[in-house]
């Protein structure tokens, strides 16, 4: 399914004349899924470029291409069933390759572990909250959650950790946008949802949060609340841009989140989750992660600390040490509901 192109009309500089091509190389085109948390995203991106180089940039006026993603076009059935997190990103980098964009914005726990030939990770915005949120209309906080309640979610993740503390609640697929999610719960298909607090932060509705969930009681995704910005390998000019808005401590603390995955190499049907937290003054990282079966039915912890200038093989470490406690098998079947 082939990336459709639109550039947005509210994505459109000062100054900026309408094209009908997207493509034109008078302008820095910055790619991006259409749902409004990427835009914002993408929105938040140019401004931190334009910020540091000025409007319009030493490559152009910074436009705005929204590309529809198979992950958002097909909403009808668990994410794990038709290919995995990577359907968010497939269709942006194909453009980035072929030259139709120049730059792609990325909630970074879209990305797969391994980023495609020819593409590389520029820069890292400042991460945001990376808690989950916990929204209900009916209950105060998860621990008032009665037997029975059901929770809507599209996280194996979430799933997992709320399964393994709480067998007796049920969980159902919640998948779409923000809106779309906060809607379903209004309409009473669920008695509580979970949702990232970043995404909600970055659209104006941290309102909506019943109950910011604390790590050790609900790990987060790897990477969750930071935004990455990605271009083509080689492209030097590009590179030099992107290098001015990156985010040194948050890069490090994904490194770290990042490296762990790949030292497990789950399936996106594996429930992961994985947090670094930097000392006050940065030199120190503490990084904590989980592996679980989709079930809840078990699950394994662990925590590694160490300098940040050792952020991949503090990752690598925990990682392997994961892999280990889980056992022979353990993330080729992670269980019952890891679909969901």
């Amino acid at each position: 399914m082939a990336g459709d192109f639109t550039l947005s009309p509210a994505a459109q500089p000062k100054g900026f004349s309408p094209v009908t091509d997207p493509t034109d190389p008078k302008y820095l085109r910055i790619g991006t899924r259409a749902s409004p948390l990427a835009l914002a995203q993408a929105h938040a991106a140019r401004g931190l470029i334009e910020a540091a180089h000025g409007s319009p940039t030493p490559l152009g006026a910074a436009s705005i291409v929204e590309i529809k993603t198979t992950g958002d076009l097909v909403l009808d059935r668990p994410l794990a069933d038709i290919g995995g997190k990577g359907l968010f990103s497939k269709e942006i980098d194909r453009a980035l390759l072929d030259s139709r964009i120049d730059v792609a914005v990325h909630s970074m726990k879209d990305l797969e572990t391994w980023m495609p030939d020819g593409i590389v990770i520029a820069a890292v915005l400042e991460r945001e909250d990376p808690r989950d949120a916990f929204i209900s209309e009916k209950h105060r906080t998860l621990a008032d959650l009665p037997p029975g309640a059901v929770i809507g979610t599209a996280s194996v993740r979430r799933q997992a950790q709320l399964l393994h503390r709480r067998p007796d609640l049920k969980c159902v697929t919640f998948r779409g946008n923000v809106q779309t999610r906060l809607a379903k719960l209004a309409e009473g298909q669920a008695d509580a949802t979970l949702l990232a607090c970043a995404g909600l932060n970055r659209l104006g509705r941290a309102g909506v949060v019943t109950q910011a969930l604390d790590p050790d009681d609900m790990l987060p995704a790897v990477a969750q609340g930071a935004v990455a910005i990605t271009c083509r390998a080689g492209d030097d000019r590009v590179l030099d841009l992107l290098a001015a808005v990156n985010h040194a401590p948050t890069l490090a603390r994904v490194t770290a989140e990042r490296a762990m995955l790949e030292a497990l190499d789950g399936s996106c049907r594996t429930p992961i989750g994985g947090l670094a937290v930097l000392s006050d003054d940065g030199s120190e990282m503490t990084l904590t992660g989980l592996v679980a079966r989709g079930d809840g039915s078990a699950l394994h912890q662990a925590r590694r600390s160490g300098r940040t200038g050792d952020a991949y093989r503090l990752g690598r470490d925990l990682g392997e040490h994961l892999k280990a406690l889980a056992g022979p098998g353990f993330l080729d079947d992670p269980g019952p509901g890891a679909g969901v």
